[in-house]
C-alpha cells in the first residue's frame, strides 16, 4: 500500500519533520505579564502528544506594546524568557516532538480586551491599554484610538526586538522562528497600501512597503542559529478592493526566498474589517497554490481543512507541502491519530497511550 502523502516525512531548512501536518499558532490570552502560566502547560503539552510534526507557540509579542491584549505571551526579558523556560522543560520531558514560535508585534491592533470579553480597544491610559504604534495614524476600526505613527528609531527599535527575542529563542532550545506578517498585525500593516500611507522609503511601492519587514526577517535572521529555520506567515489578500494582493504575496515570498526563509506559511485577511472573505472548506488553499507555483521554499495551507481525504489531497495534488491544523486541532487533540487511521499511515503516540489502539488499526501507532 502506498504511504499516504500526509504522512510522507521531509525537512524543512535542516529540521526533520515525521509528516506534513503542522499545529498553528493559536492565541491563548492567558499570560500574566507576558510570562506563560500553567494553562500553557496543560494546552501545549496536550498539543506535544497529538503526533502532528510540528507544534508552534502562539503569537508571542517582541514588545509588551506589541501584545494584541495584556494577556498574551511574551519574550521580551529575563522574566518571560524563564516562565517559557519552565512551560517548555515540562513538555519535552514527555514528547519530543519539534517546537517552534511565532515571534509578532501587533501593531495598531494592540491594547484590545481578550476575546471572551469582547475584544475591543482598550484606551491608552485606561486598565489594560495603552498607546498603539503603526506605519501609519490610521485606527485598524471606526472609534479605535489612532496608532503613533513609527519614526526610524522606533522602527529600529521594534527591528532590534525581534532579533533580541530569535535569540532568546534560541536559547531555549526553541527548533524554529516564524515571524508573522499575517492577519493585519505591524508587519502586514507595513505590507498593505490599506494601511501604510507613509510617504518615505517604507511607504508606496511595493519595494517600499516589503523594506520594513524584510529588515525584520533579515535581523532574525541573522540572530536565530543558521542551522535552525525562520519562516514567515502572510496574508495571501486583504479580501479588499486596493489592499494586499496575492501578486503582491508572491513577489514578497519571493524575495523572502532569496535571503534565507525556510518556508512560507500562507493565510489571509485580519487587515481591515472591510474585508469579504468566501469562507468554506480549505478557502485559503489556492492562495497557497499561488505561492506554490512561484517559489521553491516550502508553502504551508491552512484554514478551514478539517477532513482527512481533504488534507491528505492538498499535499498530493501539490498545492502545499504541509497543512496547518488551529482551531480544528483544538477540537479534536487527537486528529493526527485519526488521519493516520483512516489513511492508512502509522502515527507517533506515547507509550502510556498505546493500550488505546483501536483493534481495527492494529499497526497504526509508532512509539
Amino acid at each position: 500500500m502506498t504511504e499516504p502523502k500526509l504522512f510522507t516525512p521531509m525537512t524543512v531548512g535542516g529540521l526533520a519533520l515525521r509528516n506534513r501536518i503542522v499545529i498553528a499558532p493559536m492565541c491563548q490570552y492567558s499570560a500574566v505579564d507576558g510570562c506563560m502560566t500553567d494553562w500553557h502547560l496543560i494546552h501545549l503539552g496536550n498539543l506535544a502528544l497529538s503526533g502532528a510534526a510540528l507544534l508552534t507557540i502562539e503569537a508571542t509579542a517582541v514588545l509588551p506594546e506589541g501584545r494584541i491584549s495584556y494577556a498574551d505571551v511574551g519574550l521580551w526579558d529575563d522574566a518571560t524568557e524563564a516562565a517559557m523556560a519552565r512551560t517548555l522543560a515540562s513538555v519535552r520531558r514527555w514528547s519530543d516532538m519539534p517546537i517552534a514560535i511565532q515571534l509578532g508585534h501587533a501593531g495598531r491592533k494592540a491594547s484590545t480586551e481578550v476575546p471572551w470579553k469582547g475584544g475591543a480597544q482598550l484606551a491608552p491610559g485606561g486598565p489594560n491599554g495603552w498607546q498603539t504604534e503603526g506605519p501609519s495614524a490610521l485606527p485598524f476600526a471606526e472609534g479605535d484610538v489612532p496608532p503613533a505613527e513609527l519614526d526610524r528609531d522606533g522602527m529600529a527599535r521594534i527591528r532590534d526586538a525581534f532579533a533580541a527575542s530569535a535569540i532568546r529563542a534560541a536559547r531555549l532550545g526553541i527548533d524554529a522562528v516564524q515571524i508573522h506578517a499575517a492577519h493585519g498585525y505591524l508587519l502586514h500593516q507595513f505590507l498593505s497600501p490599506l494601511s501604510n500611507r507613509r510617504t518615505d522609503d517604507y511607504g508606496g511601492s511595493l519595494e517600499n512597503r516589503m523594506r520594513f519587514p524584510i529588515e525584520v526577517f533579515d535581523a532574525v535572521r541573522g540572530a536565530f542559529p543558521a542551522d535552525r529555520p525562520v519562516t514567515v506567515r502572510v496574508s495571501g489578500t486583504d479580501w479588499v478592493d486596493g489592499g494586499w494582493t496575492i501578486e503582491e504575496t508572491v513577489r514578497f515570498g519571493q524575495e523572502l526566498e532569496a535571503r534565507g526563509c525556510s518556508a512560507i506559511h500562507v493565510s489571509s485577511g485580519g487587515l481591515d474589517p472591510r474585508q469579504q472573505i468566501p469562507v468554506g472548506p480549505g478557502y485559503q488553499v489556492p492562495l497557497a497554490r499561488a505561492v506554490m507555483q512561484a517559489v521553491p521554499m516550502p508553502v504551508v495551507a491552512v484554514g478551514m481543512i478539517t477532513d482527512y481525504d481533504q488534507a491528505e489531497a492538498i499535499i498530493a495534488s501539490g498545492d502545499a507541502d504541509m497543512v496547518a491544523l488551529a482551531r480544528g486541532i483544538l477540537f479534536d487533540p487527537r486528529w493526527p491519530w485519526h488521519a493516520a487511521a483512516h489513511l492508512g499511515a502509522k502515527v507517533s503516540a506515547p507509550p502510556q497511550y498505546l493500550r488505546s489502539q483501536p483493534r481495527d488499526y492494529p499497526d497504526l501507532f509508532t512509539i
